[in-house]
């Protein structure tokens, strides 16, 4: 049935028909997958193919369902405000056509900019009315770009925005991971070797991308290096 929302890896998952935009919800809440899926199966040529609540299960659910559109949260966790840049940039990379619309409850001129970089052709805010959400879907489906007033003001701040160093904003801990990244230690072993949980390891590791303005791992170390952080 069009509009039925699914459930990954629990139920068959839905296809689009002919003419109509699959999309694939991805949000840690429930409740928001939702109410989505009632807002968009309103319109007859929307459908929610999948849905998924972290990125493992987001990556899973667009090799099964091939959707159109990923709307997406992103934060995805509790450790962290922007793990979605990462998933973000993956999806982009692994799937060229595919259209990543963000939509969040963060408005960080950066942040805003890091989703662009990652491949992202929309980002709007969860309080963005209902027809404007749906019309930002459809203009990504169609090729375009979609943002709302804030999003657009946000992006043009933060090009026009002075470059920061880095390492006046990395604090003394953030360094310490920034060097087990370079080792290619996960946030298990980080947490391991600083005595700190993995949740807080990956926390760090977090506030490390969005502090350098990267969306992976790789690309912090990267930066780091070029900015005399790794000794």
């Amino acid at each position: 049935m069009i509009g039925t929302p699914v459930r990954p890896d629990h139920d068959q998952p839905g296809t689009a028909g002919a003419g109509q935009v699959g999309i694939l919800l991805v949000d840690d809440h429930a409740i928001v997958r939702q109410g989505l899926t009632t807002i968009l199966q309103r319109e007859p040529d929307l459908v929610v193919v999948a849905e998924a609540s972290s990125s493992a299960e987001a990556m899973r659910a667009v090799e099964r369902t091939r959707p159109d559109i990923v709307l997406m949260d992103l934060k995805l966790s509790s450790s962290s405000d922007s793990e979605g840049i990462e998933l973000c940039g993956e999806l982009t990379r692994a799937h060229p056509g595919l259209g990543v619309l963000v939509l969040t409850t963060f408005l960080d001129d950066q942040l805003v900019l890091r989703a662009i970089r990652a491949g992202a052709k929309g980002y709007v805010v969860k309080d963005v009315d209902t027809s404007a959400l749906i019309q930002a879907i459809r203009d990504v489906s169609r090729g375009g770009s979609a943002f709302d007033a804030r999003s657009a003001a946000a992006m043009v701040r933060g090009l026009n925005a002075p470059p920061v160093d880095a390492s006046a904003r990395l604090t003394q801990r953030e360094e310490e991971v920034l060097v087990l990244l370079a080792h290619g230690m996960s946030n298990r072993d980080i947490g391991r070797e600083l005595f700190i949980s993995e949740t807080t390891a990956k926390f760090h590791v977090g506030n490390i991308l969005r502090k350098l303005g990267v969306s992976s791992r790789a690309e912090a170390v990267y930066e780091g290096g070029k900015l005399g952080l790794l000794g």
